[in-house]
């Protein structure tokens, strides 16, 4: 956790950050479908959401942000569905999921978010 910046003195981010760092603990711990967290320690997004609001990374108004950029992506991208609905469906795959989460970042970062 410590390579991730997480522990050391939490500061709740910005959207646009909170979805970069989203990515990041992804990466790191692998992403996964059906469940916010795996036995094996894997999450979808929404569970590491929920991992960086738990350890105050992350305010809730700000996470609800993001989630709000990550819906506006999706839309833009023709789902309409919820993003936790939508990192399960069996064709997606993780660089599918990132390259989402980056262009919602990238959204929120030219709105001051």
């Amino acid at each position: 956790m410590a390579d991730l910046a997480l522990w050391q003195e939490p500061r709740p981010l910005r959207p646009s950050y909170h979805l970069v760092q989203v990515i990041e603990v992804l990466t790191r711990y692998g992403w996964c479908q059906s469940f916010d967290f795996s036995p094996t320690g894997r999450m979808c997004v929404r569970g590491a959401q929920t991992f960086l609001e738990s350890t105050g990374h992350v305010t809730a108004i700000d996470r609800g942000k993001a989630v709000n950029y990550l819906q506006s992506q999706l839309a833009r991208q023709g789902v309409n569905m919820r993003f936790w609905e939508w990192n399960d469906l069996s064709s997606n795959t993780f660089r599918g999921v990132e390259a989402t989460i980056s262009a919602a970042s990238d959204m929120a970062r030219k709105n001051g978010d």
